[in-house]
């Protein structure tokens, strides 16, 4: 056994080091579900902080679907998440280097979408029937003015201009949901000074054959009511969390009505820091599972 190192109080250097800590600690986030295909998100410290898609098979074969040097993070709202969207086996994802948007279909190497232009996109969702992505847009065009965020939407086979946007005039936009038929869509937005957490507001819309929004109308929320996470029951129900009790809570909208699903003291919601943030889904139009914060425990909860 060696002998010990004896120095001075405050100079003695640990052989563990952080990086030794990191280098095999995996970052694992947005999990999509694309058929019987599970895909994944890993941030790798060995691969200096790479965000690598991953993707699993029914089978239990697992391949990384963006290689060197394609990074899948977005910086819109700078803090990112919801990087990349899936659907019919085919992966839309931001790439950190330019931020332009890339489509990976497989066995081949990934192919740009959006142009080489000040744009950056997040949170995107796929519609096939109209062979779009709805997405989040940050605009950084203009040198000296603040990014302007709207909700747009871009060609699946290739966007020369962008995308177009459908929806704008507000601070910041999240969370772009379709309805399981294509007919309605759902988003959250709010102003400067608000962070989500602090208050937003759920608005819904038609969405015509061009993807074009019509009869716009505000849900819930306001200033001083955080709504997290609208999501569309497989029934096209719309449901969200919200804290208007001062608790993150389970609603739906039925009829033309809110209702609360299962009021608790006790948090179904998260602040949203990032995109893509999920806490509930359904297994089937009257189920859901999700997680519960009581108390400070969490708990996965039907």
């Amino acid at each position: 056994m060696p002998d010990p190192a004896i120095a001075p109080y405050g100079s003695w250097k640990s052989p563990i080091s952080s990086d030794l800590i990191v280098s095999d600690t995996i970052g694992l986030g947005q999990v999509e579900i694309d058929g019987s295909d599970v895909y994944w998100a890993e941030q790798r410290p060995s691969e200096a902080g790479r965000y690598v898609v991953v993707k699993r098979t029914a089978e239990g074969q697992i391949e990384d679907v963006t290689r060197p040097p394609y990074n899948a993070r977005t910086r819109v709202h700078e803090y990112g998440g919801g990087a990349f969207a899936v659907a019919n086996g085919i992966v839309y994802f931001s790439n950190y280097t330019d931020q332009r948007l890339y489509r990976a279909d497989s066995g081949s190497e990934p192919r740009p979408v959006t142009p080489e232009v000040e744009l950056r996109y997040a949170d995107a969702r796929v519609d096939a029937k109209r062979n779009i992505l709805i997405c989040v847009r940050e605009d950084h065009n203009v040198e000296g003015r603040e990014a302007v965020n709207t909700l747009a939407y871009v060609r699946l086979d290739g966007d020369e201009g962008g995308g177009t946007v459908i929806a704008f005039g507000n601070d910041f936009y999240s969370t772009p949901r379709l309805s399981p038929d294509g007919t309605r869509i759902a988003w959250l937005t709010w102003n400067h000074p608000n962070m989500p957490w602090d208050g937003t507001e759920l608005w819904v819309a038609d969405v015509a054959g061009d993807g074009s929004l019509s009869h716009q109308e505000q849900v819930t929320g306001g200033s001083d009511e955080s709504i997290f996470q609208p999501e569309w029951s497989p029934d096209g129900l719309l449901h969200f969390v919200s804290d208007k009790t001062g608790w993150w809570n389970l609603y739906a909208v039925r009829d033309g009505q809110v209702e609360p699903l299962y009021p608790m003291q006790a948090e179904f919601g998260v602040p949203q820091w990032k995109f893509g943030y999920s806490t509930y889904a359904f297994i089937k139009p009257e189920r859901i599972v999700c997680t519960i914060i009581e108390r400070g425990f969490a708990r996965l909860a039907l």
